[in-house]
């Protein structure tokens, strides 16, 4: 069975420096790229997790172009949070202990 991780995309996968349009997407993350790749080799799948889809099938349609471009395939691209997802990979993300509202020790807010 595959593994299924989800990746931002702004400030994770690629660089971000402000919103400049939903055409324009920041050069790749060669570590983050990197990670993709090997996942992918190893069978698990790579779902890119992002608020740009809320922009419509335009956002998703250059998501999947920078993906092809950068990664060598077009990954899914969605905003809906899925219980197949084993990780999320994020710049903003803060991981809180399962079922208790606290932040982990691994947080910097703890």
């Amino acid at each position: 069975m595959s593994t299924t991780h989800c990746v931002d995309l702004d400030a994770t996968l690629a660089h971000y420096d402000g919103w400049k349009g939903e055409d324009h997407i920041g050069t790749p993350i060669p570590k983050m790229i990197e990670r993709v790749r090997e996942w992918l080799v190893k069978g698990d799948e790579v779902v890119i997790f992002t608020a740009r889809v809320h922009n419509g099938e335009h956002a998703v349609k250059v998501i999947e172009d920078w993906c092809e471009e950068h990664i060598g395939t077009v990954l899914e691209v969605t905003n809906v949070k899925r219980p197949e997802f084993s990780d999320f990979w994020d710049d903003r993300a803060v991981r809180v202990d399962a079922n208790t509202g606290e932040p982990s020790d691994q947080s910097e807010f703890r």
